[in-house]
């Protein structure tokens, strides 16, 4: 937030731009979070006052004053995940910077985390990623922990389009016998975040022993599984305590289920409409 003070002490403004800062500097959690509207209302100044001022600062406009205010605003709530992945040593550190604000500051982690999804994969790349599941003859879906959950998910939605969707995740049959029959005719798809598990790597390493094609989506392209990869999807999932959040995830997986049913067309009406049949015999609406 220094910079930012810096940039608005510096800055030469007129009567209204000083108060329109001194508001900005005392209130910059809300602040980040009002549309030009709402600050203006705030300050008791016009809607036009609020864009001139963004303009004097060298910004576009105010959504290009919001878009930097909101970068140094996550960077005083110091998201600790980024650099921390013991849960214990995240949740001391997350105490350590807590400024009281948990809401506003799990908003701008989540929203940020969203973000890094388009930012960091292309649609080339998420196209690449559904032509690799749509080629491959059985697709097996890996996951430990929490990520379990997601990935849960993922495999519901699969079912529900493709043939031949499997899950390693059974507890009651270890990882070695769910990719006994792997083949180079097959892909597997991890879903691998902080803290990694070695139970993935060894599902990875079986896959690329026998060829299989292998999707991975993880948080960064260092990530230990990464290198294995034939696609990668990277999503941040930061937050300002000691657990993971999933929304960056959740879009990850739904944008490649999106993709998917576009290219499977109406392929899947029939198996639709037989799990609707015996839903309903279960009271399931």
């Amino acid at each position: 937030m220094n910079e930012l003070k810096d940039a608005l002490k510096n800055a030469t403004l007129t009567k209204t731009g000083k108060r329109i800062a001194e508001y900005i500097l005392d209130h910059d959690t809300e602040a980040c979070f009002m549309t030009s509207t709402d600050l203006a209302a705030a300050i008791h100044v016009s809607e036009a006052s609020i864009i001139r001022f963004s303009r004097s600062l060298g910004f576009t406009g105010y959504m290009d004053f919001q878009k930097n205010l909101r970068a140094f605003y996550t960077e005083k709530s110091n998201r600790v995940s980024n650099t921390i992945t013991v849960p214990h040593e995240r949740l001391l550190a997350s105490l350590e910077h807590s400024n009281g604000d948990y809401m506003e500051a799990f908003l701008m982690n989540t929203q940020q985390n969203i973000e890094s999804v388009l930012k960091n994969n292309s649609r080339k790349t998420f196209d690449a990623a559904i032509d690799l599941i749509l080629k491959s003859r059985r697709k097996y879906i890996v996951a430990t922990r929490a990520n379990s959950g997601v990935a849960a998910y993922f495999l519901l939605l699969m079912k529900h389009m493709l043939p031949d969707v499997y899950s390693v995740s059974d507890s009651s049959i270890s990882v070695i016998d769910h990719l006994c029959d792997i083949s180079s005719e097959d892909c597997l798809i991890f879903f691998s975040f902080p803290r990694y598990s070695k139970l993935d790597h060894q599902a990875v390493q079986m896959a690329e022993d026998a060829g299989a094609s292998i999707l991975g989506i993880t948080d960064k392209p260092s990530a230990p599984l990464a290198q294995y990869t034939d696609v990668l999807l990277t999503v941040d999932v930061d937050t300002n305590s000691f657990f993971n959040s999933y929304v960056g995830v959740q879009l990850v997986m739904e944008i490649l289920c999106s993709g998917i049913s576009c290219r499977v067309g109406s392929s899947n009406e029939e198996k639709l409409k037989t799990i609707d049949k015996y839903l309903e015999k279960l009271g399931t609406y």
